[in-house]
């Protein structure tokens, strides 16, 4: 099995400078960064970025990983992660967020995809407050139909601890993260494969109910979801694959870890969580083959 990591967070130097900027803390940028190193452990990335890309590297090697997804967590770092990616010779599949608010934005995600290799974008209608059933969506939605580009959109539960740490107000607004509003985009763009990450980060129902409604929209099974504990009877990862599996089907079903910094690295427990969920359901070796890769390598393989 080709073990294909489709969310992670690549976080080089730049996506760390641009959030301290930002941060209304004392202090230079390297100072706050010091302090969130500090508290938290994190080891925050060498200003080389062949550096940092061949540790990421080394961690794929080193769990036998064949390909991952490297999300640009920020606009400010998505030239680092082309670059990466270009380094990493396909085995680091970028994605960059995208603001569909900010001016010609679509413009930019066509250059992004035309220009300088991104496989698709990353979508936080909770942080950027639009409806993603609105005219500025829709507008990135008709670029990416054109390439047949995924769109990761996060719904659910949304903390960015990174943020709490450096001050930044919390702006999260999950009124605007609801599966159920990818419907009516999802049926107008079928050439776009729509991705809810973690499950739905706590709307599962309604993943659910736009999985059974779209068939271009797919869950991600990334992170730790602990957005389980906010459901009636609180259901263990095996009952959430029971579900997904029987509204998706395998083929709609895609593997993730969230894995983002260092020293934690790429988060082989979550393969094992998971690869353990699917045996207590004995998931087909086909299908597993399908989730932990082959769906992933699909989806990049359709972006022209």
């Amino acid at each position: 099995m080709d073990l294909f990591d489709f969310h992670a967070h690549f976080f080089a130097r730049p996506f760390f400078e641009a959030l301290a900027a930002q941060s209304p803390l004392e202090g230079s940028a390297e100072e706050k960064l010091a302090g969130v190193s500090a508290k938290t452990g994190i080891e925050l990335p060498p200003e080389d970025l062949g550096e940092h890309t061949a540790r990421w590297l080394a961690e794929l090697d080193r769990h036998g990983v064949a390909r991952m997804a490297a999300f640009a967590s920020l606009p400010e770092e998505a030239p680092a992660v082309a670059e990466a990616a270009r380094l990493a010779e396909g085995r680091l599949v970028p994605f960059s967020l995208v603001n569909p608010l900010v001016e010609d934005a679509p413009a930019k995600v066509e250059r992004l995809i035309s220009e300088l290799g991104f496989r698709g974008v990353l979508m936080f209608p909770a942080m950027h407050h639009y409806a993603i059933d609105g005219p500025e969506a829709r507008a990135v939605f008709e670029v990416l139909a054109r390439h047949s580009a995924p769109a990761f959109v996060h719904c659910g539960l949304l903390v960015v601890k990174l943020r709490d740490l450096l001050g930044l107000p919390r702006v999260q607004d999950i009124q605007f993260a609801n599966p159920l509003s990818l419907i009516p985009a999802a049926n107008a763009h079928p050439e776009v494969p729509f991705v809810i990450p973690h499950f739905g980060a706590g709307l599962f129902r309604e993943a659910l109910l736009a999985g059974a409604q779209c068939e271009n929209v797919y869950v991600d099974t990334s992170s730790t979801n602990s957005w389980r504990r906010t459901q009636p009877g609180a259901p263990d990862l095996a009952q959430v694959f029971e579900r997904a599996l029987e509204v998706f089907g395998a083929e709609r079903v895609l593997f993730g870890t969230d894995s983002n910094v260092f020293p934690a690295g790429w988060r082989a427990e979550r393969l094992a969580e998971q690869r353990e969920a699917m045996g207590a359901l004995d998931v087909s070796e086909d299908d597993q083959a399908a989730i932990f890769g082959g769906n992933a390598a699909r989806l990049i393989g359709a972006v022209s």
